[in-house]
């Protein structure tokens, strides 16, 4: 099977899950993955879809684990995938209360990227969300960059351009401590970015 993720770093360990054999045994699913890849210490887990239970893992693994880490979920929008991940953490069978599920979920995820297939086939990256904690049993969040349509090129192209919102996301000065060092004029809302 050849992944769609191909890590150029060093000290990169694949996991790959598998399916029961003819006898019902030897199944290794994704839960099973996470568990095993935490077990290693990584630096960061990089997930492909979670789909069902292992959200659940996946997100205990990013609240205690190696800063960093990401997944994948297929959602509409950003506030969909939030729904969707407190859907698949209650699969799980913990019997956890929606408030505990998304008390889990603000605390293992900083940002949220929305990727979007436009009609004309291209991929997009259409908004960026930081998760800012819960108010009452709500999940909030501020979209901090989106992508403007502004029509389609002669080619039948969507064209537009992307856009700060003009909201700098509470997590911009850890980006500092980790060796990010991003302009604070990168969230100006009157720039347009190709």
């Amino acid at each position: 099977m050849n992944p769609k993720l191909q890590l150029q770093q060093e000290s990169v360990i694949r996991l790959e899950m598998r399916p029961p054999d003819i006898e019902g045994k030897g199944e290794i699913n994704q839960s099973a993955l996470v568990r095993n890849a935490l077990r290693m210490r990584p630096d960061l887990i990089v997930m492909g879809e979670i789909r069902g239970a292992e959200a659940l893992e996946m997100m205990q693994a990013m609240a205690t684990g190696p800063e960093g880490s990401l997944t994948t979920v297929r959602a509409d929008s950003p506030h969909d995938a939030i729904s969707r991940l407190e859907n698949m953490v209650s699969m799980a069978g913990a019997r956890l209360l929606r408030k505990v599920a998304r008390a889990q979920i603000a605390s293992a995820i900083t940002v949220v990227v929305q990727l979007n297939r436009l009609p004309d086939g291209q991929h997009k990256v259409t908004s960026m969300q930081e998760i800012t904690g819960i108010d009452g049993e709500v999940l909030t969040m501020q979209e901090f960059f989106n992508f403007r349509q502004t029509g389609r090129g002669t080619n039948g192209k969507i064209t537009g351009y992307f856009q700060a919102t003009g909201i700098r996301p509470t997590f911009f000065e850890q980006l500092r401590d980790y060796g990010v060092n991003l302009q604070t004029s990168i969230f100006d809302p009157s720039k347009r970015y190709q």
